[in-house]
């Protein structure tokens, strides 16, 4: 059996609104609203959604980029809550982040060798006589040669700098990396040779993906497992498997209907959902996708569904929606307006 290594429970993660001359918190953005899932020990688990439901945010609050609200981070057996700055620092060397934008990520005034370096030098991983060497050995880990590593980040393309993005996340030796949505910013054959690297790089040095993304066609090719998140909630938990075969909840069902078909004979039924977000500052109540979901009743507008296996899923697939089973038996027939 894999080893637990990431544990998420209840996470919560509200931003204060301020408001009036003396700046009062008059409300908040729910943005991550009682989150739990597990991440085990070499494996890649992806977070999709649309924009605004709170996967990047996740990401952020387990590294505590953003302090959580509420609920329990455990990472390698140690509560992160638990540990102050200097400690979660420390602990940083095994928790490392690949951001969106390659570019922004970077310092500009520093060539290479120095944002390397930098990352070696604060973890303290390599001798001083032993970091030429090193950065030598990562550029050409992930592709580039070692004579690049003089240059600055202006003079590489978008696919070079993400991947001094991913040697910089590698420099420390780390067990866990949070991809935010890291191929998003390139082109499809970038990023197929991104997604290629990042699978290399996993078996090689065996580390463990927290991997997030709007991109279900790209989520297909690195996922073990998927967490599928509306509006700060997770709607369904699945393998790669049983979540593209065989979808549970309406909200996962629209996404897939969205991913693009290679052959343009064949045609495919694109589900349209109405309406937009709704806003993470006052959420509906009940199922949150009630307002938008072909299938709602009253029910789902007062009552929250929770994560759950039903007969005809797979141990370990779990969504959060009332009427799965009627769905499944086509005994439920949607409300279209």
């Amino acid at each position: 059996m894999k080893k637990e290594l990431l544990k998420v429970e209840n996470l919560k993660q509200y931003f204060p609104i301020k408001g009036g001359l003396l700046g009062r918190t008059v409300n908040h953005v729910k943005a991550v609203d009682d989150v739990s899932f597990t991440v085990y020990e070499g494996e890649t688990v992806s977070i999709v959604g649309e924009s605004g439901c709170g996967k990047s945010t996740t990401g952020r609050a387990i590294l505590r980029l953003d302090e959580p609200t509420d609920g329990n981070i455990t990472f390698d057996d140690v509560n992160l809550q638990s540990l102050n700055k200097k400690k979660m620092r420390k602990m940083r060397k095994d928790l490392q982040i690949i951001f969106q934008d390659p570019y922004a990520s970077i310092n500009p005034r520093q060539t290479v060798r120095q944002v390397l370096e930098e990352a070696l030098e604060i973890q303290n991983v390599v001798p001083k006589n032993e970091r030429s060497a090193r950065i030598s050995e990562l550029m050409e880990t992930v592709g580039l040669g070692a004579h690049q590593a003089d240059r600055y980040p202006h003079e590489f393309s978008g696919g070079q700098r993400q991947r001094i993005g991913i040697a910089r996340a590698l420099s420390v030796n780390p067990k866990l990396i949070i991809c935010d949505e890291a191929v998003s910013a390139l082109d499809v054959s970038i990023q197929a040779q991104v997604i290629n690297l990042l699978k290399r790089l996993q078996k090689e040095f065996q580390l463990t993906y927290l991997f997030i993304s709007h991109d279900l066609g790209v989520v297909r090719h690195i996922s073990d497992r998927v967490i599928v998140m509306y509006l700060g909630r997770i709607v369904e938990i699945a393998d790669k498997k049983s979540l593209f075969e065989n979808p549970q909840h309406p909200y996962t069902k629209a996404l897939l209907s969205a991913i693009p078909v290679p052959d343009p004979e064949k045609k495919k039924e694109r589900i349209i959902l109405k309406g937009d977000v709704p806003s993470p500052i006052d959420p509906p109540t009940g199922c949150r996708f009630h307002t938008r979901c072909p299938f709602a009743t009253e029910k789902c507008k007062t009552d929250t569904p929770q994560l759950r296996t039903t007969d005809h899923m797979k141990e370990g697939h779990q969504a959060a929606c009332h009427y799965m089973n009627e769905i499944h038996a086509g005994t439920k027939e949607p409300n279209y307006v």
